[in-house]
């Protein structure tokens, strides 16, 4: 190896007088005296090393030109003793080692030789290609050797080397010399920001349905009182129809601002136990639930007019309970309804019988006697046109045998009843047109009690007489309720022409399509009798 290529080779003029100083320890003795910008002339003299091609190494035995009489000899790298190193800078590491020749990377040494800070080195640079010799005299040219562990080729390949990677014009490493490191921050800071972004969401989420909420609420109805505190104000009539429903009953009351709420006003009727009848009801505007509820059940009966009616009373039944209830003398109303016609009610009709509709109902006090019978006829009526029946003599003939079923059968029979009733009218060798019902014998006597003599069972004078009297009696006997009403606009189709009810606790019902047959049913029924003493009176 020729001594001229290592930086620590002896001969050089040194700051004692023995050698020159290497380029490193230039940049140490800088350090040792604070810095000073004041650097021997010898560091600028020197040009841009110019190393060998790394294709054309110079053989170990060339000889070198060199100032020291005696040549001296490279020891070896692992004996040869090393200068001292000057402390790195505190700028970021040079980025050359990520270069092209990074696969041969350069010991310590030489990495701070090229370090670019270096401003002296760059200034050497600039200045052009040097001799080797001259190269020598700085003490910078590296041995063939370790241009060739360096990565170094020859001029061209230094020159373009340094020119792409290292030249100072392009920035690269100015800027990585200002550029702030920022640090990345660590798994618990990065916990903590997406739990507080989870919670921020939720915190939206949440805020966000309470405010569509507020929107939505008087859409949905949910915004309305449960109750008025009451008494209430004014006066409001609400009419209830027949089979008219609670919830039906409860919308109005809130549409006329009686009640603040129908579900509410539901629920107190509920638990009241009450049953809503027909019938006109004065209520007060802005009342509470329980003053609307005991309104409609007529608990407060000094308020309205009230009464009651049951299926199968007879009209003079109907025209006390009316009379009762409404302060309306019994003989006025027996005068309303002994002039059935002007109620609609066909000629051949005597008085309302059959035609005053079972149910409570209540109306406002002073309401004329008139209108409340009307009330209770219209109620009938409207159920028959429901049926499909309007014309009023059909009407009157249907209310006849609806009552005839009210009478006779339990409401589980009542289509067979209305069925068997309309099948003994047909001719037939049974009963020969005869309907032979106990109850309209009875209601000709003006009794309830199924026992008659043969004497009163043979009587033609009793119109009411259907063993004696063919065909239909001449008017109602009762007051059929609807389903009595129902059955007989609409009868079921059967070939029964007898029945009787053998139990009159159950009212069973049994029919048959003979006599004979009849006959033992019958016996049954005076069984029960006698078991029940009293009540087949």
């Amino acid at each position: 190896m020729s001594p001229s290529s290592n930086d620590d080779a002896p001969g050089a003029t040194s700051n004692d007088g023995a050698r020159p100083l290497t380029r490193k320890e230039l940049r140490a003795l800088e350090k040792h005296t604070g810095g000073s910008d004041v650097v021997p002339e010898q560091a600028y003299e020197t040009g841009q090393d110019a190393p060998a091609p790394a294709t054309a190494p110079v053989p170990e035995a060339a000889p070198a030109p060199v100032q020291s009489a005696e040549p001296v000899q490279a020891p070896e790298p692992e004996s040869e003793p090393q200068p001292a190193v000057p402390t790195a800078p505190e700028t970021p590491p040079s980025t050359q080692d990520a270069g092209p020749a990074a696969d041969h990377q350069p010991d310590e040494a030489q990495v701070q030789e090229y370090h670019p800070d270096d401003q002296h080195f760059y200034q050497a640079h600039d200045a052009g290609h040097l001799h080797p010799n001259e190269a020598h005299d700085a003490g910078h040219h590296y041995s063939d050797k370790e241009h060739h562990e360096a990565g170094h080729h020859d001029d061209h390949h230094a020159d373009d080397h340094y020119a792409d990677d290292h030249h100072p014009d392009t920035g690269l490493f100015a800027g990585a010399a200002t550029l702030p490191v920022v640090a990345k921050p660590s798994k618990k800071v990065r916990r903590r920001r997406r739990l507080l972004a989870l919670f921020l969401t939720l915190v939206v989420f949440v805020a966000a349905i309470a405010v569509g909420a507020q929107f939505l609420k008087p859409l949905l109805g949910n915004d309305k009182a449960a109750d008025y505190p009451g008494p209430g104000t004014g006066e409001v009539i609400v009419s209830v129809q027949p089979g008219e429903g609670t919830r039906s009953v409860a919308t109005k009351l809130e549409s006329g601002k009686v009640v603040a709420n129908a579900d509410t006003f539901l629920q107190a009727f509920a638990t009241s136990g009450g049953t809503l009848s027909p019938g006109d009801y004065t209520f007060k505007m802005e009342m509470k639930n329980s003053d609307a509820v005991s309104v409609l059940l007529g608990t407060d009966k000094s308020k309205v007019i009230y009464f009651a009616l049951s299926a199968g009373l007879r009209v003079g039944e109907s025209l006390q309970a009316i009379s009762e209830g409404s302060g309306v003398s019994l003989q006025q109303l027996k005068e309303l309804s002994n002039a059935p016609t002007q109620f609609g009610l066909p000629a051949n009709a005597k008085n309302l019988e059959g035609f005053l509709a079972p149910g409570e109902y209540r109306f406002p006090l002073g309401t004329p006697a008139k209108d409340i019978l009307q009330s209770l006829v219209k109620v009938t009526t409207d159920e028959l046109v429901a049926q499909g029946i309007s014309d009023p003599a059909k009407q009157y003939e249907a209310v006849i045998v609806a009552s005839i079923v009210q009478a006779e059968g339990g409401q589980a029979e009542y289509g067979d009843v209305a069925g068997a009733i309309y099948n003994r009218l047909k001719p037939n060798d049974q009963t020969s047109g005869y309907l032979q019902v106990d109850s309209a014998v009875t209601y000709g006597l003006g009794t309830k009690s199924f026992n008659f003599t043969d004497e009163e069972r043979q009587d033609k004078s009793n119109l009411y007489n259907t063993y004696a009297n063919p065909g239909l009696p001449p008017g109602p006997i009762g007051s059929p309720g609807k389903t009595a009403i129902d059955a007989a606009a609409k009868p079921k189709t059967n070939d029964y022409l007898y029945w009787v009810t053998i139990n009159l606790d159950t009212k069973e019902t049994k029919f048959s399509k003979t006599l004979d047959e009849h006959n033992v049913y019958v016996n049954q029924y005076n069984t029960w009798c006698q078991a029940n003493v009293g009540r087949c009176t």
